[in-house]
């Protein structure tokens, strides 16, 4: 079967209960008396970094950090853009899973970073690049049968961190987002690089909403892969709220996961006008996505088919992270050429 008529990757919630991270207390001996005890005290309260401890609850793990992690392991593409969009590309000493071509003005950075693997990396792997941090995309990252459980890397000394659209905790907007941002900026110790990159998204995603308010809702099929059904975008992922804020509407909102199969029979009966093609390796490339579902008789009637009306989407910009707000405009003008004009 060719890589177009399968999904390329698992994207599952990591159903993760709630695991004690294992912190390591640091002894001091009391070799001089009381007066060097207040003297040790003292310097290492002065070298705490302002801000810290911080504690991070996240899918259920509880972490707390003393000090910024300094070597880090990304898994999945858009957690590694996010990082280098906050100017965090010196504390990264591995990346992984490559999905499209990395955003022009972090592609230098990207690839000055070690790729440990082109799907997600053995945990040996990991190990090998003495990580104190991993950050995971989909919760394939932390795959518990695959050796990669976030209580294994907790076991060897390791924090983890997985992208929050992969809780479990129903639909995600572009809130989400946001407070992805500001959260892994609490954890390296930039807020205010998060704060001015949040500022600098909403304006974004702003702009484009504007271009199309008050334009009619388009029905959109989110078409991932697939043959003998297809691979769509589920109501509790993020490609949903994209859709509704370049005012349109994922004809599958009501489908209860992230991503999920429904059958062609569904797709002709909810009549998608325009459908959206999300793009990355392993699954085929655009130009075959599109000769498949054009050269199918029973899509033949359905107006996006019967029109031609494609949106090309990297899946990275779909997902939590810094592509989403790229992804409105993309979708704003898709949906609605006559508003750009």
């Amino acid at each position: 079967m060719s890589p177009l008529l399968t999904p390329a990757r698992t994207r599952g919630f990591l159903r993760a209960t709630a695991a004690a991270v294992a912190l390591s207390s640091v002894l001091l001996t009391a070799a001089c008396g009381a007066s060097d005890d207040g003297d040790r005290d003292a310097k290492a309260t002065a070298a705490a970094p302002a801000g810290f401890p911080v504690t991070i609850d996240n899918c259920g793990v509880r972490t707390t950090y003393d000090a910024p992690p300094s070597r880090v392991v990304t898994i999945h593409q858009h957690p590694a853009e996010l990082m280098l969009a906050l100017g965090l590309g010196d504390r990264m000493v591995g990346t992984a899973f490559p999905d499209s071509a990395v955003l022009p003005e972090l592609k230098k950075d990207y690839e000055a970073i070690p790729e440990l693997a082109e799907r997600e990396p053995s945990f040996e792997k990991i190990l090998d690049a003495e990580p104190d941090f991993v950050y995971g995309g989909y919760g394939s990252a932390f795959a518990e049968k695959e050796g990669r459980s976030r209580k294994a890397f907790a076991d060897a000394g390791i924090d983890t961190y997985l992208n929050r659209e992969y809780c479990g905790k129903g639909q995600v907007t572009m809130k989400d987002t946001y407070d992805e941002i500001r959260t892994i900026g609490k954890i390296f110790g930039v807020p205010d690089r998060a704060d001015k990159l949040v500022t600098d998204l909403r304006s974004r995603v702003a702009k484009a909403a504007a271009e199309v308010e008050g334009e009619h809702e388009v029905p959109v099929f989110v078409y991932d892969s697939g043959d003998k059904s297809a691979f769509t975008a589920g109501g509790k992922g993020l490609g949903t709220e994209l859709i509704r804020l370049a005012d349109g509407k994922n004809v599958f909102a009501d489908l209860d996961d992230v991503f999920g199969d429904v059958s062609w029979e569904q797709v002709v009966e909810r009549r998608p006008e325009v459908i959206a093609i999300y793009d990355y390796a392993g699954a085929g490339s655009v130009q075959e996505k599109k000769k498949y579902l054009l050269s199918q008789p029973a899509l033949a009637d359905v107006p996006a088919v019967r029109n031609k009306r494609f949106v090309v989407l990297p899946l990275t910009a779909t997902l939590v992270g810094i592509r989403s707000a790229y992804a409105v405009d993309d979708l704003a003008r898709g949906l609605h050429p006559e508003s750009f004009r």
